[in-house]
């Protein structure tokens, strides 16, 4: 008799532990899905000289760049024929109040890792500057950290800075 008991008391005991345990994912799981749709992205602030700062956002990029800007070996300057090549970018920000730029610099394989990190940010200063010159506020102009800044095996098209608007 007493074994019999002891048998329904596990089970009971089981499909107890069992809901429990499902209702503890479950909040967990709206926790972490409430976070990640809360729009808010990780970001780091490196101060510059003359009291500038840069916003660097952990956000994942989204779909292709509107634009590449590209760079000589080793300049960091904007090329002449950058600031006509931002109109697009410009008219996309006007028409979407929400929306915001991510600016992701790279380099190609000359130079040493440090810096080639400095010119690859250096870069993308450069296009952020054009951007706020042209009225963009600050705050709709975040910078990105890409996860590999080699830009490819071709030179050229290694030294550039991707665009997105999104």
């Amino acid at each position: 008799m007493f074994d019999q008991e002891d048998g329904e008391l596990n089970v009971v005991m089981g499909v107890l532990f069992g809901i429990i345990a499902l209702v503890i994912a479950f909040v967990i799981g709206l926790g972490v899905h409430s976070m990640s749709r809360s729009g808010a992205a990780p970001t780091t602030v490196e101060a510059l000289e003359g009291g500038m700062e840069v916003i660097y956002a952990e956000v994942e990029e989204v779909g292709e760049p509107m634009l590449k800007v590209y760079f000589e070996s080793g300049a960091t300057d904007l090329p002449a024929d950058a600031v006509e090549a931002l109109a697009p970018v410009l008219a996309e920000l006007e028409a979407r109040a929400d929306a915001l730029v991510l600016l992701s610099g790279f380099h190609d394989e000359t130079g040493s890792a440090d810096v080639n990190a400095e010119v690859a940010k250096n870069r993308a200063i450069s296009v952020r500057e054009a951007l706020l010159t042209a009225g963009v506020p600050a705050e709709r102009v975040l910078m990105r950290r890409p996860a590999v800044a080699l830009g490819g095996s071709n030179a050229d098209e290694a030294r550039r800075v991707e665009v997105r608007v999104q």
